[in-house]
Formats: C-alpha cells, structure tokens, sequence
C-alpha cells in the first residue's frame, strides 16, 4: 500500500494583489488543488514544502530572461529544490519540492484567447507547475504525452475538462 503524503505545507506569497479578487478564498483553493495535484506521487514522504508567487508578467518576466534566457513572460515557472533520485528514494520524511510562480496577466489573456474560465487555467497551471517539481516535463513527444495525461487525470478529478482540447 502506497503511503500517502498528507503534511503539506504551502507558502503563497502575492507578488501581485489582483489574485485575490478573482477567486473567493484563494489560499485554501490553493492548498486544495496542490494537495489533489500531489495525491499519490510522494511515496515515502511525510511532509513536504511548496512555495507559490503569484505573481504579475514583469516579475515572471525577469525571472524567464534570467533563469531560462526567454525574453518574455510566460505562464508558470517551477524551480524543484529536489533531484528526481531523491523523489523516488528520499532520504528523509520531509521534503522541500520548490517554488511555482504564476502570472496573472498571462493567465487572463490566455484563458480569453482559449476560452476557458481563468479559474480553470489557473488550476491547470497549479498542477503542470507541481507535475515540474516532481521532474515531469515536455521536451518530448513521449514525456509531454505522459505528463498530459496526469494533468487531465488530475484536473478530471477536479471537474475541470481536458485543457487540451
């Protein structure tokens, strides 16, 4: 039987204060969609730790030129704290995963571009930024398709339709 992380502490820091109008209670969202977003993937952790900025386009901005050499905003930027090795055989019960940074004019744009409800988007990007910290990622056609149907299975649970279509 697969041991459960049920410790999850989440750090949410605004960068940017428009976040807070738009969805009602949004710290508990968050730890909510973190907490479904993880369900299952710490096998052998206790307790782990992420930090969320959220954030507006400048501030993401900085941080893509900077860290990834992408003169632009983007969506969502993760910084995993851990190595893949130390996920799948941890060392300790407490684990600190990483940061997610989301933007908040990004994300308006894109939902009204794609038609989807920003809320949507922004559980979506929640989710692809904590799939990153646990190293899953889209440089190629298999990892992408392995790492999008987490992202559907986990958003499916979440009664948000596939964003991929």
């Amino acid at each position: 039987m697969t041991q459960v992380c049920t410790n999850i502490n989440i750090d949410i820091t605004f960068q940017d204060n428009r976040w807070t109008d738009g969805i009602s209670n949004i710290d508990a969202y968050i730890n909510d969609v973190i907490s479904k977003a993880l369900e299952d993937r710490l096998p052998g952790i206790n307790a782990a730790e992420i930090s969320i900025v959220l954030a507006d386009d400048a501030f993401i901005h900085d941080l893509n030129k900077t860290y990834r050499g992408k003169d632009k905003p983007t969506n969502v930027l993760s910084f995993p704290m851990t190595d893949s090795e130390e996920l799948k055989n941890p060392v300790a019960p407490f684990c600190v995963l990483g940061d997610i940074i989301i933007a908040f004019e990004t994300i308006k744009r894109e939902s009204e571009e794609q038609e989807k409800k920003p809320k949507d988007h922004f559980t979506h990007m929640l989710v692809h930024g904590c799939l990153h910290l646990l190293h899953y990622n889209h440089q190629n056609d298999k990892d992408a398709e392995e790492m999008e149907t987490f992202e559907i299975e986990i958003l499916k649970r979440m009664g948000i339709k596939n964003p991929y279509e």
